[in-house]
């Protein structure tokens, strides 16, 4: 029952972690033209939002050794619902960017604190379907916004309803905080060390984790497949436009096609990881990706795009639940936190610097490199997770 009912806990976190993903494109043009404010000034508010996010996340390790991980989910919940209901009641474009600071600090710690938990507590298939509740929140959020635009033109009833449902959950969460502490760790990780190990953790400074056999391959990971993921969702309908002659609207459809892929590739995933370990889902996952990139670059017709993107998405959806859930097997449960801590960081550090970087690659060579660039990000992914199952000696 303890069990149950803390999975439904954490399940119902990965949807709120989902949730204000998406809030700020959809609701920009309405912003901008309140404010009278450029296009690309939706830029200047992600550089605090990305850069508390990855802070967060490379000191989650000590934050979640200090308070504890049911802590981190409430307090955090608390930051990102206070910062919506914040945004929903901003005066100003300078109060986003203020107000981008508490939204980043508790998403970073609360995605790093979920991913090492249900590594260590639960099996894979969790792991991908958690991922899929992630996805289901990234989805309603611009749903619940573009209802209030919709309705009554308001970008402010769109934040104030995600915030609403931020702060009832972290209510949740303390109402059920004790839960955190009876769930045991899976089988195979000692608990008669546990504490030991929890103690040896705390010694161990942010610097020399990175002496870690195989823990700059590990981030390293993380950061190449975060930029493919990122860069196909941020650049792929431009491709698709410029290179494909796809109408914008049309293109636009095809890649929300290419998120469903993700997310429904996430839940076959929790399925297949009943038959596969987390190593042959990443190299399925890396496989199928592949696969659809290569249809994406040949001079194919139309009628093959879609399939090529819904195999791109269902190729990454394995890839990144897996990696997480294999940390604890590479590195051990006694630094596990920390270094999920420094993959998760490193991995917004893709999305923030490396996705946008490919645009400009793109607007200064060409468009039609765009393929063989995500081709590079998941060859780098298939070569360093590679090169830690040799160091992990790992030989499935």
């Amino acid at each position: 029952m303890i069990t149950l009912l803390l999975l439904a806990l954490i399940y119902l976190a990965f949807i709120s972690l989902g949730l204000p993903d998406s809030l700020l494109g959809v609701a920009w043009p309405v912003m901008r033209e309140n404010w009278a404010l450029p296009l690309d000034f939706a830029g200047l508010i992600a550089i605090p939002i990305s850069g508390s996010t990855i802070l967060s996340s490379l000191i989650s390790g000590y934050t979640i050794r200090k308070l504890g991980t049911g802590k981190v989910v409430y307090i955090s919940c608390l930051l990102t619902g206070g910062a919506l209901l914040g945004f929903s009641l901003a005066p100003s474009y300078v109060w986003l960017m203020v107000l981008g600071i508490p939204l980043g600090l508790g998403a970073g710690s609360v995605d790093a604190a979920l991913n090492n938990y249900v590594a260590l507590h639960f099996k894979a298939h969790h792991m991908n379907w958690l991922h899929a509740f992630w996805g289901i929140g990234a989805t309603v959020g611009p749903l619940i916004m573009s209802g209030f635009l919709t309705t009554s033109s308001s970008w402010r009833g769109g934040y104030r309803t995600v915030a609403i449902i931020q702060l009832s959950l972290a209510v949740l969460f303390i109402l059920f905080f004790p839960l955190w502490g009876k769930h045991k760790l899976q089988p195979g990780y000692n608990k008669s060390v546990e504490a030991e190990q929890h103690e040896s953790a705390k010694k161990i400074k942010m610097i020399q984790v990175f002496k870690i056999k195989g823990v700059i391959a590990a981030i390293a990971t993380f950061m190449f497949y975060v930029t493919g993921e990122m860069a196909v969702g941020l650049w792929g309908s431009t491709f698709l436009v410029e290179v494909k002659t796809v109408a914008a609207q049309t293109a636009a459809s095809w890649i929300a096609l290419y998120y469903g892929g993700i997310t429904l590739g996430r839940i076959l995933s929790g399925f297949i990881s009943f038959k596969l370990n987390n190593i042959q889902m990443i190299r399925l996952g890396v496989g199928v990706s592949l696969t659809g990139v290569v249809l994406l670059l040949l001079p194919l017709p139309q009628l093959l795009i879609l399939p090529s993107l819904l195999l791109i998405g269902m190729g990454f959806a394995p890839i990144f639940p897996s990696m997480i859930h294999e940390t604890p097997n590479r590195f051990g449960s006694s630094v596990s936190q920390t270094v999920i801590g420094y993959q998760m960081g490193f991995g917004y550090m893709g999305s923030a610097i490396m996705a946008p970087l490919i645009g400009v690659l793109l607007r200064n060579i060409a468009v039609w490199i765009f393929p063989i660039l995500i081709l590079l990000c998941i060859g780098m992914v298939l070569f360093t997770t590679e090169h830690l199952n040799r160091l992990s000696k790992i030989t499935v």
